[in-house]
């Protein structure tokens, strides 16, 4: 018998400064059973960084033709892509020629600056793709926040994040590895 999702609930209140947004969000994520904490709260991260009413998260782990989060237009058309980790190069072309945006998010330091260090010339090339690490310490603390249901608040300002659920509160500050350089 295949071992079920777990549900998680999180109630986000978002504060950012840089794009002037400012909502609350209540969400539900399923963590695969081969996904940790750390995994599921850099998968929240990514959706409070670039929050919109049609920001969603996808079925992710089970699902090669999906990214983790992703924002589509009226018209069903991808107009942001989000992945974690440390997708292929050809996913990310697939991604880059499907959306108008592509983020990847990455983690775990020493593997990701192996994997970008083997694919940043390739990567090069695809105007709409950024590339954001978080630190080892950031993605570990993001860790310790998780919990079935969750009240959380993230403000940034000025590319800084902190985040925090009222009784722990961390900064955080991304590495931008690649920015996208066509407008959107």
């Amino acid at each position: 018998m295949a071992i079920k999702a777990t549900i998680f609930k999180a109630e986000i209140q978002i504060t950012d400064m840089d794009r002037n947004y400012y909502e609350d969000h209540q969400l539900t994520m399923a963590r695969h059973p081969s996904e940790n904490d750390e995994r599921m709260m850099v998968r929240l991260l990514a959706f409070a960084l670039n929050a919109s009413e049609s920001l969603q998260f996808c079925k992710g782990l089970s699902t090669e033709d999906e990214p983790n989060l992703w924002q589509k237009s009226m018209s069903d058309e991808i107009e942001v892509w989000i992945d974690l980790g440390q997708p292929d190069e050809k996913r990310i072309r697939k991604a880059c020629g499907r959306s108008r945006q592509v983020l990847i998010y990455t983690y775990q330091h020493n593997s990701a600056a192996a994997w970008w260090e083997q694919n940043k010339n390739k990567l090069e090339r695809f105007n709409n793709l950024s590339v954001i690490n978080f630190a080892d310490e950031a993605v570990s603390a993001l860790g310790q926040l998780a919990a079935r249901s969750m009240r959380l608040q993230c403000t940034i300002q000025d590319g800084q994040l902190w985040f925090g659920n009222g009784e722990q509160s961390l900064e955080l500050t991304p590495e931008v590895w690649k920015s996208a350089t066509r407008p959107f």
